[in-house]
């Protein structure tokens, strides 16, 4: 099944709904003008409402899974039902949006 990429000005957020960040994006594919993301690069998390005695907050994220078969330079994209983690506390991240255009498996 196909889902978009996700690009730098993607809404992303954690499930405490702290805004998510790319620390790095592929220099060489933009979709609607802005860069899109790799699995390589990690978020990070600002303005978590978890709470340290809940075990947070959220502070960075990693992506365990990403497309399949679209790649730049080698890295595999995001997609918008990627799945990542953050840490602390082991919860993961919402796409709340993105761009429209481009899909990838």
């Amino acid at each position: 099944m196909s889902a978009n990429l996700l690009h730098q000005g993607a809404t992303v957020q954690c499930m405490h709904g702290g805004q998510a960040q790319p620390t790095m994006t592929s220099q060489k594919v933009k979709v609607g003008g802005q860069q899109i993301v790799t699995q390589s690069g990690s978020y990070t998390i600002s303005a978590c409402s978890l709470k340290p005695q809940a075990g947070g907050p959220c502070v960075t994220a990693t992506w365990t899974s990403a497309a399949k078969k679209v790649k730049s330079s080698g890295n595999s994209v995001l997609l918008k039902d990627s799945q990542a983690t953050c840490t602390p506390p082991g919860t993961g991240l919402n796409v709340v949006s993105s761009q429209t255009r481009v899909k990838g498996t």
